[in-house]
């Protein structure tokens, strides 16, 4: 594509624009994960590497110093083919880059931070009416490369950022190697291989997962409703914020995700799924949890399908009475919502 290097610069220059305004409002523990990931990927460093620490400080000093450089700049627009683009046009923008093997992502995510990026498009295709774009090699990109979003009508997986994030977890898991669900998937998977070779299979199998919850939130849109997001933005807590998207992601998972998995018989996935419900979907879901160690133990998965069908009509129920309890005084619904994350009371199940 003709000026192809201006677009990645045009990109990568909001990444770092984005970052310099927002990464530090991340916690300690995940800005520094972040960093060092940004590292790796701006290096193109290999799983497992091992790292120079002084090289790696030297670098995260230098980077936050460039940061204040551009933490007071507008977001660009991006030049493809000798038009300019409004960086959050992700619509206009793909219809540009796909007949080119491109990809590219734009939108706000937790905390309202903007996040960008620019990568290599392995294949288009529809599900339940969306459009699924699956991205391999990246261009460009910010400190915090989810594997998976949902966005004007279409899905983006980074393949990339999943096999960083997948590498991440199994290093930390191998420092004590504890019993539990990612033990359970690993051996699944057969951690004694190669991790060269473990790496890109679960990231194929486990694409397939985080694509079915993104069919999950877009399946819940409808019966939230706009109001879902005006509520969410009103918020000035960071505990609602989370206390809704753990309600959101927990509807979501029940309505696609588990049930998808159960029926195709992915016990690989499960448990993979169960060693990544952790924080506020956890506390708020111990019905799921107990079900799965039942699945464990027994073999019978009968009460984990229970557990997630009575789920589907639970969460939709919270969300909702969430909503409800914002809409009739939005004054007061704040402190009251605080409370509920303290003690989950009929929210959780």
């Amino acid at each position: 594509m003709r000026d192809f290097q201006q677009t990645i610069e045009a990109v990568q220059l909001n990444c770092h624009i984005a970052d310099a305004r927002h990464a530090r409002e991340m916690t300690m523990c995940n800005y520094l994960l972040g960093m060092r990931e940004l590292y790796i990927w701006e290096h193109e460093f290999p799983p497992s590497y091992p790292l120079v620490k002084a090289d790696l400080s030297s670098w995260l000093v230098q980077r936050e110093a460039y940061w204040e450089e551009m933490e007071e700049l507008d977001y660009r627009t991006i030049p493809i083919a000798g038009r300019e683009y409004d960086p959050f046009d992700i619509v206009s923008i793909n219809s540009v880059l796909e007949p080119h093997g491109l990809v590219y992502g734009g939108g706000l995510g937790r905390w309202c931070k903007p996040h960008f990026f620019l990568g290599q498009l392995v294949r288009s295709e529809k599900r339940h009416g969306l459009t699924v774009r699956v991205s391999g090699c990246e261009y460009a990109r910010d400190i915090t490369a989810s594997p998976a979003a949902l966005r004007e009508g279409a899905v983006f997986l980074r393949i990339d950022a999943l096999q960083r994030w997948l590498s991440e977890k199994v290093e930390i898991w191998s420092v004590h190697q504890a019993d539990g669900a990612l033990k359970a998937s690993l051996d699944c998977y057969g951690e004694q291989g190669d991790i060269a070779t473990l790496l890109p299979r679960m990231a194929e199998q486990e694409s397939e997962t985080l694509i079915l919850h993104e069919v999950g939130e877009a399946l819940a849109e409808p019966m939230l409703g706009p109001a879902w997001r005006d509520m969410i933005m009103s918020f000035g807590s960071r505990r609602s914020i989370v206390l809704a998207r753990s309600i959101r992601d927990n509807l979501a998972d029940c309505l696609s995700t588990l049930p998808e998995l159960i029926n195709s018989d992915r016990a690989c996935s499960l448990h993979f799924y169960f060693s990544n419900l952790d924080g506020l979907r956890r506390s708020l879901f111990p019905r799921l949890v107990a079900a799965y160690a039942h699945w464990c133990e027994s073999g019978d998965i009968s009460r984990l399908q229970a557990t997630i069908e009575a789920g589907a009509k639970h969460w939709q129920w919270a969300a909702q009475h969430l909503l409800s309890t914002w809409q009739q005084d939005t004054a007061s619904a704040q402190a009251a919502i605080d409370n509920w994350v303290e003690n989950h009371g009929p929210l959780s199940l």
